[in-house]
């Protein structure tokens, strides 16, 4: 037993084993031997798309896009019949508003005429030209009562007589006028908006 451990000793240490080089590492390779191409054999795995199926996708994407297309084009219709919609009834809606301002307030023009009237012989001295400052008060009161309802006063003089604006009450000879041109306003009519709201009483040139 003591010869067996005597020479156990003097054996000689198995050498170290060796590390991979620096070469193999990179390569994937520890032995050094050949590894396998990693990419070709991914790419093998792929499976190939039969003909017959490629086209019936494509054929599908097709019809696919096809179909949104045609929504799309149905949705840019129906949104513009909204706009064209909304559009009218604000106009309707407008239109409505005119209508029943237009009937509430045409009832005081008369009432502006005659402060109207009334401001013209307008005296200018004493007490009663202070009264007729308090007149003249209300008068421009009441106008700016119109005009926040859309209601101003239509131009006419010297304007060619228009038989949709104007009502002629006198036709007369005037060398300074053309004829059927507006002399005189006798009563000045009234727009609301673009529309009539009630003609001027106008005399014209013959």
């Amino acid at each position: 037993m003591a010869e067996t451990k005597k020479r156990h000793k003097h054996e000689p240490k198995a050498p170290p084993e060796e590390m991979p080089r620096e070469a193999d590492r990179q390569s994937g390779s520890v032995d050094g031997g050949p590894q396998p191409d990693v990419r070709f054999a991914v790419e093998s795995e792929v499976e190939t798309v039969p003909a017959a199926e490629f086209d019936q996708l494509k054929k599908e994407l097709e019809e696919t896009r096809a179909k949104s297309a045609e929504y799309f084009d149905g949705w840019q219709r129906e949104r513009a019949d909204f706009s064209n919609y909304r559009r009218r009834i604000e106009r309707d809606q407008a239109l409505v508003h005119q209508n029943a301002a237009g009937s509430i307030t045409k009832k005081y023009l008369p009432v502006l005429d005659d402060l109207e009237r009334a401001l013209k012989a307008r005296p200018t001295e004493g007490e009663a030209a202070a009264w007729s400052e308090g007149i003249e008060l209300i008068y421009r009161k009441l106008q700016s009562i119109l005009e926040a309802e859309g209601i101003h006063r239509m131009p006419a003089e010297q304007e060619m007589f228009d038989p949709t604006r104007h009502e002629a009450i006198m036709q007369e000879d005037s060398p300074d006028h053309q004829s059927g041109q507006v002399i005189e306003v006798v009563q000045p009519g009234y727009l609301i908006g673009d529309r009539v709201l009630r003609p001027a009483l106008v005399r014209v040139a013959r």
